[in-house]
């Protein structure tokens, strides 16, 4: 797998991670907790493996802008946050940032 599919990736692990801190109800249930902890260390697992190839501040700007554009999605959708256009800005912002750190990122072997 190229390290940005592992960034892709380790993305989309956060984004499920995300989702899965609530139902633990502050770590008092021990199954959603378990299924968190596993996420969270998947997602850093997946993370590391693209850091190989891809620069550790693209690497992780991409990684959190991801998680954190799934996570407002998935609130918007899911749980009924309410989607503004405050809201709207700030998640376009964060896809530019993510796709200028990927377009700008300096050509590395492996990657």
């Amino acid at each position: 797998m190229s390290a940005w599919s592992w960034l892709l990736l380790a993305g989309l692990i956060e984004i499920a991670f995300s989702q899965s801190i609530k139902p633990t109800d502050g770590f008092s249930r021990p199954l959603p907790t378990l299924l968190c902890v596993v996420l969270g260390a998947a997602a850093v697992m997946a993370l590391s493996r693209a850091m190989q190839a891809v620069s550790v501040g693209t690497a992780y700007a991409v990684f959190t802008g991801i998680g954190a554009v799934g996570a407002v999605t998935l609130g918007v959708l899911v749980s009924r946050d309410p989607l503004t256009p405050g809201r709207l800005a700030g998640l376009a912002l964060i896809i530019g940032g993510v796709l200028l750190c990927h377009v700008t990122e300096p050509a590395v072997s492996g990657s």
